[in-house]
């Protein structure tokens, strides 16, 4: 039950965050959106360190000096596969006008969508291997900690789940479609992490490696997308703030839950 729980958070970070759209008059001010921006990104650098590559590294200490092996080849191979994605998947990252990956005919507002659900994905890989990781009993991960990895990437979720649904209501879209298109853009998190789960049996022997594949994913997310979006313009100190109390704030959920 507390697996099934602990899945589920996340979703429900994107969907309290998308039901914003019914709360707040016209666009989020470009401040906070920087604020939010650097949050977002301070949980996913310090969910990366403290609840993917440490344990990863911890797992493989029987290898000696070698131990960082794992956690180097997996976090190359998550950087490798988001620049694939990227590459391949037709999106649009907010106040830009010029879509990435393939050509598509698809709509401003899928691509909008299809942006989002791309940072989800390695969120859902990771909570998913977390969660394997103590179904298998895996004594480097407690559900503590595991509770406490779900709970850090809902609060950034949050203010995702409400900048991808005010854009999308700018673009002509109601209120209710805009707050579905928000919240569906997250269903892909539990929807991985159940996956993932489902094949505890097969992930156990290369769990480090599956571990530090989600934070080289969520890390490419960081750079490649949050970091440039929250720096453009004036006011980028504001986004500094806002990643350094991210970061304290999956720190200290990590150590004090894990």
């Amino acid at each position: 039950m507390e697996t099934i729980v602990g899945i589920l958070i996340p979703f429900l970070g994107t969907t309290l965050g998308a039901g914003c759209v019914f709360f707040m008059k016209g666009a989020i001010r470009p401040k906070i959106q920087k604020v939010l921006l650097g949050f977002a990104s301070g949980v996913m650098v310090a969910a990366s360190i403290w609840s993917l590559l440490i344990p990863a590294m911890d797992m493989s200490e029987g290898l000696g000096k070698l131990a960082f092996i794992p956690a180097a080849v997996g976090f190359l191979l998550g950087i490798l596969f988001l620049l694939g994605l990227d590459a391949t998947i037709p999106h649009l990252h907010l106040n830009d006008d010029e879509p990435e990956g393939r050509k598509s005919n698809i709509t401003k507002t899928m691509m909008l969508v299809l942006a989002v659900t791309l940072h989800n994905i390695p969120e859902g890989m990771a909570v998913g291997v977390v969660f394997a990781g103590v179904v298998s009993g895996s004594q480097n991960i407690t559900m503590a900690g595991a509770i406490a990895l779900a709970i850090g990437i809902a609060i950034q979720n949050f203010p995702e789940g409400a900048i991808i649904s005010m854009p999308l209501k700018s673009e002509g879209l109601t209120k209710g479609k805009a707050f579905i298109y928000g919240t569906l853009s997250g269903i892909v998190e539990p929807i991985a992490a159940v996956m993932t789960i489902l094949l505890s049996s097969f992930i156990v022997p290369i769990l480090p490696y599956l571990l530090s594949f989600a934070a080289g994913a969520m890390i490419y997310v960081v750079v490649e997308e949050l970091i440039p979006e929250s720096s453009k313009g004036e006011h980028s100190n504001i986004a500094t703030i806002g990643f350094a109390v991210g970061f304290v704030i999956m720190m200290v959920l990590d150590v004090a839950l894990g």
